[in-house]
């Protein structure tokens, strides 16, 4: 497998999803598109039916494993630490990582403030466009980023608790899916799933960046 494609993404001042207080994000490398079927097949061994089509029904839990699967394929520190169900992030580590939510909507609006940052049409698949499948990434138009597919085509897995102060379980899942009626897709538009959950318009996509463990994570959100 060649070596894994990432844009880096500058850092900036982002309002934390579902709070009021700013979050301060560092530059960070995400990819320009969701983890394919392809990809998948060569790190997990899965079966890949269309190659260049984003892979679905993927749990958090597997997300987690083809990053570090792709951290070793790679030859960096895998960033996460696994027991169980139970997963630690060593965010020191210079391993393949999902995005955390913060992360994700500030890669998504690349310098934009209204609900999509272009035409729906030019660059998101909906329910709209009558598919019973994701499409091929990187069809549609880029953001300023360089990023395809941010919004539409699938829900994409972040890394945070979804909600911690209620519940340690459930993760967030972002930008909704070609499976969805257009006024959902938007950049604020946020699922919440258990880590064991697959869904046939549900991906993810690998990030990179190792953190400073004094500073607030990237705005993650986790239990207090």
């Amino acid at each position: 497998m060649t070596d894994l494609e990432l844009v880096t993404v500058p850092g900036g001042l982002l309002r934390s999803p579902g709070s009021v207080r700013p979050v301060e994000l560092e530059p960070f490398e995400l990819a320009p598109v969701p983890v394919t079927e392809g990809v998948l097949a060569e790190l997990l061994g899965l079966p890949a039916t269309v190659r260049d089509r984003p892979a679905t029904a993927i749990s958090w839990l597997r997300a987690i494993r083809a990053c570090n699967a792709a951290s070793e394929w790679e030859g960096l520190e895998p960033a996460y630490r696994m027991d169980g169900d139970e997963v630690a992030w060593d965010v020191e580590s210079d391993g393949y990582r999902l995005p955390t939510e913060a992360e994700w909507e500030l890669a998504c609006r690349a310098g934009t403030t209204g609900p999509t940052y272009a035409p729906l049409g030019e660059i998101a698949w909906t329910a709209a466009d009558g598919l019973a499948a994701p499409q091929p990434v990187g069809r549609k138009r880029p953001n300023a980023f360089g990023l395809h597919d941010l919004l539409g085509g699938v829900w994409e897995w972040c890394w945070d608790l979804a909600d911690p102060e209620e519940d340690d379980r459930f993760r967030v899942l972002r930008g909704g899916s070609f499976a969805d009626d257009p006024r959902v897709v938007r950049a604020t538009a946020r699922r919440a799933a258990p880590p064991r959950l697959q869904l046939e318009d549900v991906g993810f996509r690998f990030a990179r960046g190792e953190l400073e463990p004094a500073r607030v994570v990237q705005g993650a959100a986790v239990r207090g």
